[in-house]
């Protein structure tokens, strides 16, 4: 499925992997507390009470503007072999397709941004080719940040070639030897994107900021996984590798967002996929902004 809006002259697609209620709240969220279920049940979307689940999403942002084309993470891709990620093992699914649809065709896209190098950011980074993988978009830059670069890398060469359940061999190391990466940290900015530092949950991830016309965007990568950690911002998931500056970026963030107007974007939020931020009564709010299928 895909969906589309505008943020200024900029026209954002978002192509949904998959979607499903798929995550225990006690496990994925280990220090997860209070009445939280009152809020959660607030969001028919993203948490569905007969399941006790959180629905999450694997999604791909695709952004057209300034003659531009712009994939910002990847996905898992189609054919991955990810034993160790079972939802993730060998999809094969119309992703290519929906991107083709969206103007980010293989020959189209002109950038492709990894906010972080976990294995559901950089799957459609490549595809097999006469059995190798190869880089997917052929006439594209590749953007990934040095610090998650380094880390994944020094786990590979120690010897755990599965590192990231197998992604960075397969998806991230083809293309780092191809020579088509850049390598990013701090902040700068990417083909009119500003990127700013947001770890936590990876060593280097970042987030992207879109202005146009008056409009903000913001690509918020992992910062989020669902809404709950709106509502409770100091609640990490169990992928946080560094779960104090994952704290600290994600009360920053608010803080900094919050009634400001900015359409959020987050890659693992259910329908309808994007928010805005609020606050009352000393609380951090959750907004989705309605958003239409793509025709």
């Amino acid at each position: 499925m895909m969906y589309h809006r505008r943020i200024g002259s900029a026209d954002i697609f978002n192509i949904v992997e998959y979607v499903g209620p798929t995550h225990d709240p006690a496990r994925v969220f280990p220090d997860l507390e209070g009445d939280w279920k009152s809020a959660a049940s607030q969001w028919p979307y993203q948490y569905v009470p007969a399941l006790n689940r959180f629905v999450i999403a694997i999604q791909i942002w695709v952004v057209r503007w300034r003659g531009n084309v712009i994939v910002i993470d990847t996905g898992c891709g189609n054919f991955k072999s990810r034993p160790a990620a079972p939802r993730m093992d060998n999809l094969n699914n119309r992703v290519m397709e929906w991107l083709e649809a969206a103007g980010a065709g293989r020959d189209q896209v002109t950038h492709v941004i990894n906010t972080h190098l976990h294995g559901d950011h950089v799957g459609w980074n490549t595809i097999v080719e006469d059995g190798a993988n190869v880089p997917t978009f052929r006439k594209a830059r590749y953007f990934m940040p040095q610090a998650d670069y380094d880390h994944f890398r020094a786990i590979y060469d120690g010897g755990d070639t599965s590192v990231g359940a197998g992604a960075f061999g397969d998806s991230v190391l083809p293309v780092v030897d191809a020579g088509r990466v850049t390598m990013v940290g701090g902040d700068g900015e990417i083909a009119g994107l500003t990127m700013i530092p947001a770890p936590g949950h990876t060593p280097g991830m970042y987030r992207l900021t879109l202005n146009s016309d008056g409009e903000t965007g913001i690509f918020c990568a992992d910062i989020f996984h669902s809404p709950i950690q709106i509502h409770q911002p100091t609640l990490n998931t169990m992928f946080c590798m560094r779960p104090e500056d994952a704290r600290e970026t994600r009360q920053r963030f608010l803080e900094a967002v919050a009634g400001s107007g900015a359409l959020v974007m987050p890659c693992h939020f259910a329908f309808p996929h994007a928010a805005r931020i609020g606050r009352s009564d000393g609380r951090f709010t959750f907004h989705p902004v309605p958003v239409q299928p793509a025709a």
